[in-house]
């Protein structure tokens, strides 16, 4: 028996309506704007992840931008993802509709880089070539936590320039050590990329628990450094955590590259031995994953981190861009197969029977749809009693069984 809950976070959002005014405002700080000059050609990034609005958010960089008579272009910048390839790359935004037709201007989309100078410590750093022979760059992404280290800088224009624009071969250098020295080498290359490259200005995107922009701040690259960690600690506060310390089985619905860097955010989903550097999220102890999303293009990568899978995500899997990512990051061990089970109700019935000191009649079970709708829950019965102290928490239906199809499925 299941029991669907409501998760009480922050609602505060930016009304999508105000969001072109949003960034008009930002960008027309005479500091910024200044920043922006006629005939200027001028690169804006745009990432791998969804980011709510981003298609808006981008045309509305764009309508700015050739206000001020410059002329411009979108460079994916994702490091590695999208297969590593710049059709890749391209597909990708353009699922997120940003598309040249949408926003206005080309996307030029390559996987090509040159070397823009040297860390401090002797790295060779590299950035995209396109973006290094522009004018201007505007580093455009979200700032959050991150999902597989804790720094000063985790997600956001810092990591965008490191990683982002770094394509496969920065990326590659940057994570050498692995993620044990992420918290060092994104700052470090970084401050190497704001004093070499045409970094113009920085556009920083938050969103709220429910996955809706709630604010847009540009920065001068001198303000990145100082500013970016700031706005990481408003991010963290704004996590779409689930309300409970532990339960006895996690399932979600589905994971995906469009939704998490590990395809579900081990900063709400808890954290597992695939990412040693990160703490804090709800403690399962079985995981259970029914399916890829369609905007993942079968990128696979976290499914590593639970114990049982469906047949019908194991079945879309694209092993190349699975495994590229794994390479570039250095983790293999998120791209592990786990035990794949044919249906839902098979992969949910061997996790609860392979719990240790359970009650296994009233066992302790947490539903997600993903990473970023987790305003709604469904728990099991055994969780009710605690849900109810809880006063993050509304219990919105009376306990029901769980609807599987004919093929064993969940509704």
């Amino acid at each position: 028996m299941a029991l669907l809950s409501l998760q009480l976070f922050d609602p505060y959002k930016i009304d999508v309506n105000r969001i072109p005014e949003a960034i008009f405002t930002e960008l027309s700080q005479p500091c910024i704007a200044a920043r922006i000059k006629p005939g200027m050609k001028v690169a804006i990034t745009c990432g791998s992840q969804g980011i709510s609005n981003i298609a808006l958010i981008t045309k509305n960089i764009v309508d700015f931008v050739k206000s001020k008579g410059a002329y411009l272009f979108i460079i994916p910048a994702m490091g590695s993802h999208g297969g590593a390839t710049a059709e890749g790359q391209r597909a990708l935004i353009e699922g997120y509709s940003v598309t040249e037709g949408f926003v206005g201007c080309p996307i030029v989309s390559s996987m090509e880089t040159v070397v823009i100078g040297k860390s401090e410590e002797g790295h060779e750093v590299r950035i995209d070539r396109n973006a290094a022979e522009a004018d201007a760059i505007i580093v455009s992404g979200r700032i959050k936590p991150h999902t597989d280290f804790r720094g000063t800088y985790e997600s956001g224009l810092m990591k965008m320039m490191t990683i982002g624009l770094g394509k496969r071969e920065g990326a590659d250098i940057c994570h050498e050590k692995g993620f044990g020295h992420m918290h060092h080498m994104v700052p470090l290359f970084a401050r190497c990329i704001l004093k070499n490259a045409p970094i113009a200005l920085g556009l920083g995107i938050m969103e709220n628990a429910y996955y809706e922009t709630c604010k847009i701040t540009a920065l001068e690259p001198e303000e990145f450094e100082a500013q970016e960690p700031i706005l990481l600690e408003e991010a963290r506060s704004h996590l779409p955590i689930i309300q409970f310390d532990s339960t006895d089985v996690l399932v979600v619905d589905r994971i995906g590259k469009d939704i998490s860097g590990d395809g579900m955010d081990p900063n709400i989903t808890g954290a597992s031995p695939c990412s040693p550097h990160i703490t804090g999220g709800i403690k399962a102890q079985r995981t259970v994953i029914l399916d890829l999303t369609t905007a993942t293009h079968g990128a696979a990568f976290g499914i590593g981190a639970t114990h049982t899978i469906t047949r019908r995500l194991f079945n879309k899997i694209d092993y190349e861009a699975t495994y590229i990512n794994a390479i570039t990051c250095t983790v293999l061990d998120f791209v592990r197969i786990p035990l794949i089970l044919d249906t839902d109700r098979e992969a949910i019935q061997l996790a609860v029977r392979t719990c240790n000191g359970i009650d296994k009649q009233q066992p302790r079970i947490v539903r997600v749809a993903d990473r970023v709708h987790t305003h709604e829950i469904w728990i099991s019965e055994g969780m009710k009693e605690e849900a109810e102290k809880n006063p993050h928490l509304e219990i919105l239906s009376p306990p029901e069984a769980c609807s599987f199809d004919k093929d064993g499925n969940l509704w």
